[in-house]
Parts: structure tokens; C-alpha cells; sequence
């Protein structure tokens, strides 16, 4: 955790934006979108781990999903849930006191981080029930119709893989804008989960209690996808 009286000769402090949880779930899901990329274009037996990384990606999202509400300050869904007078005020460079948009996430990129959010969920949702045609289906497939699996596989294969491609691009073109235009590396925080910040900016919880607690959190997702997946026999 962050020292609270570590602080640099310009006045900033170490404030601890993001717990170790949401580190890890960043970076295994970033591992896990790159898997399933190469996995799906190399086709054949490497389905097999498709599939399986697919469930985890599924277990991912579920904790994301309760970690929004459970989890560290700057990572719960309200710090980043924005208005229109908000975004707004983001735009204009004209932040009112109390908008923290340099600590968490931002408007903008809280809009990426959402549709991210869902399109993966969307893209999970059709690969459960998807059909190859060959020698591969979802273990829901057996729940829905031909036609309505047919169509889930073409959005799985075609639109929804590349609109999420896009979103990644967009997201790295985002760190390397901030990174050369700016000098803010965004990066390094997900890596050490601290900012260099002034002023009185409320840190996020990453206690030995809180990591139990998305210990707890991750167990049930995980047995959650494996109640989903057992659907299929």
C-alpha cells in the first residue's frame, strides 16, 4: 500500500489508485483477449483452448462486475460513472472541485472502459452458444435455435472480434497519446497500483482484508462459470 506521508519535493504524494485485484484482472484479461485473438484465427484443435480461455474471460467479468461495487475506491462503477455536466466540464478543461478526472478514469475513458466491458460480455454470450459448423459448438449451444446459433457465430467471428480489436487500438493509441503529448504514464500505475497526486485525493483500499475479499469474490465467479458451462453436460 501507499505510504500516506511519502511525498515528492513538487508537493505530490503516493495515493494508491489501484488495488492489487484490479491489476491483476487488467492484465489477465489483456493476456486472455490477446489468447483468444490468436487462438480463434489459428482455428482447429487450438478451439479447445479457445473455449477454455473463453470461460475465464467469462469469470473475469463476473468479478469485474462485483468488483465495481465492492472493490477499491477508484475501481467501484460510481468514481467513474459520469454525467453530462461532468463530461462537459472534461471537455471544456474546466474540472469543478471534487472532479478527481486525473486519478481514475476519466469520461472518455470511462466510455471505453464500459464498452469494452460490453462488448466482451456479448462477445462471451455468443461464443457460449456458438457453432462452427465443423467440430466445435458453445456448451449452450444445445438451448437455442439453429438459425439464432448460425447468427451468433457470425457476430463472434466477424463484427465482434473486430470491434473489440478496435477498442484495444484505441486504448493503446490512448497511453501512447498521454504518454508522449502529456508525459502522464498510464501504464506504470496498473503495474505498482500508485499515482503521483497533490492535494487531498481519497486512496483506494488494497488491505490484506480486501484481497481475501476478491479471493472470495473470484471463487464464487469461477464456480458460477462452471454451473453455466456444466448446462451444456
Amino acid at each position: 500500500m501507499s505510504d500516506p506521508d511519502a511525498s515528492t519535493p513538487s508537493g505530490q504524494r503516493a495515493v494508491r489508485v489501484w488495488d492489487l485485484p484490479t491489476r491483476w484482472f487488467h492484465w489477465l484479461l489483456t493476456a486472455a483477449i490477446v489468447a483468444q485473438v490468436v487462438t480463434g484465427k489459428i482455428g482447429g484443435a487450438a478451439l479447445q483452448w479457445h473455449l477454455r480461455i473463453g470461460y475465464c474471460v467469462f469469470g473475469l467479468l463476473l468479478f469485474r462486475l462485483v468488483w465495481g461495487f465492492v472493490g477499491g475506491h477508484w475501481s467501484r462503477f460510481a468514481s467513474f460513472v459520469y454525467g453530462p455536466g461532468s463530461v462537459l466540464r472534461y471537455l471544456r478543461g474546466r474540472p469543478a472541485a471534487g472532479d478527481w478526472f486525473h486519478v481514475g478514469h476519466n469520461p472518455l475513458g470511462s466510455v471505453s472502459v464500459f464498452a469494452m466491458l460490453a462488448l466482451l460480455a456479448l462477445q462471451v454470450a455468443t461464443g457460449l452458444v456458438a457453432d462452427d459448423e465443423i467440430a466445435t459448438t458453445g456448451p449452450l449451444n444445445r438451448y437455442v435455435s439453429s438459425a439464432f446459433a448460425l447468427g451468433a457465430t457470425a457476430w463472434h467471428k466477424g463484427p465482434g472480434i473486430a470491434l473489440i480489436v478496435v477498442l484495444v487500438l484505441l486504448h493503446v493509441g490512448a497511453i501512447a497519446y498521454y504518454r508522449v503529448r502529456k508525459g502522464q504514464n498510464l501504464v506504470a500505475p496498473m503495474l505498482h497500483g500508485d499515482k503521483q497526486l497533490a492535494g487531498a485525493v481519497p486512496a483506494s483500499d488494497d488491505s490484506r482484508a480486501t484481497r481475501v475479499r476478491a479471493l472470495a469474490v473470484a471463487v464464487a465467479c469461477a464456480g458460477l462459470v462452471t454451473a453455466v458451462v456444466g448446462l451444456g453436460g
